[in-house]
């Protein structure tokens, strides 16, 4: 069972650079950095990137698991979500956060993604937003 688990992770890090629904944001990225390791069996750790422009705005990303179904869709992996988190104050440098998802092992191998949502907040007002998924080649330590 866990050897599914291991093989499921491990076509997560395989997985092409998926295109992103939206124009791709300048400057965001989103890779897996923490893959079934000894230290942190049966989980997933996802770690992100966004600008810290424009100066001032508030700084938001919501990280989310997903498997491709038998239809080849990208689907959310339920209770896969870490909500809106707030990661910082724009002030010109890049911000990095992640979040991690600890899973059962699944009766039989899956293929998984994370993806990551940007949001930049001035007041009630939403001057960028973004997304991106997991990329190839990524390797967990």
């Amino acid at each position: 069972m866990r050897i599914a688990l291991v093989g499921a992770l491990l076509v997560l890090l395989l997985l092409p650079a998926s295109a992103n629904a939206r124009k791709k944001e300048r400057g965001v990225w989103a890779t897996v950095n923490v893959c079934d390791t000894a230290k942190h069996p049966d989980t997933v750790g996802i770690r992100a990137s966004m600008p810290g422009t424009p100066r001032g705005a508030r700084l938001f990303m919501r990280f989310r698991v997903q498997y491709r179904n038998g239809n080849g869709n990208w689907v959310d992996v339920k209770d896969a979500d870490s909500g809106w988190r707030r990661v910082g104050t724009g002030r010109g440098s890049a911000v990095e956060s992640g979040w991690s998802f600890s899973f059962a092992k699944p009766a039989k191998a899956v293929t998984l993604r994370g993806v990551v949502r940007f949001r930049w907040r001035r007041g009630d007002a939403l001057p960028r937003h973004a997304e991106a998924a997991t990329e190839s080649g990524h390797r967990s330590s």
